[in-house]
């Protein structure tokens, strides 16, 4: 699944459904109470050596009513410049979390995103997938801009 996959429903799925078997795996090995960072870290590996492009703890800039404010957050995980992976290690997801990835998938204009919950007993009642619609002004995460940071301005109405 190099870089060069076109962006379909499709495709999506078949990252998605990678990210979750990868997930799945590390959950059976490790199980829960880890660190967050440990198991993005595996996630990360495990994930590249699937053959998918990764970007771990990608920083965004934002810029408000003219102001900037650098590194407002960090993606855990973006694969392939189009799927974002928000890696937990928690009891259980709360509302904040679910809204938490539906922002960065906004601020980012990235279609598909991944809550991962490794605290969980077993990980499926720790995964959620989201789709994001984005408008025409939301461009997506170009991967030069993915290199260097990325600065999305928010308008307020």
């Amino acid at each position: 699944m190099p870089s060069a996959m076109r962006n379909s429903d499709k495709q999506y799925d078949t990252v998605t459904a990678n990210i979750f078997s990868a997930s799945l795996q590390i959950h059976r090995d490790l199980g829960p109470g880890l660190l967050e960072s440990v198991y993005e870290a595996i996630l990360e590996r495990e994930l590249l050596d699937r053959g998918f492009h990764v970007q771990r703890q990608q920083r965004v800039n934002i810029t408000y009513r003219g102001h900037q404010y650098t590194e407002a957050f960090r993606a855990d995980l973006v694969v392939e410049n189009w799927v974002v992976v928000e890696v937990k290690s928690i009891a259980r997801i709360s509302a904040a979390d679910t809204k938490q990835l539906l922002s960065y998938l906004k601020l980012l204009g990235l279609p598909v995103g991944l809550l991962v919950n490794f605290g969980c007993a077993t990980l499926r009642e720790g995964l959620k997938r989201m789709v994001h619609t984005p408008r025409p002004q939301e461009q997506r995460l170009s991967a030069s801009a993915a290199q260097e940071g990325v600065t999305r301005a928010v308008h307020a109405p």
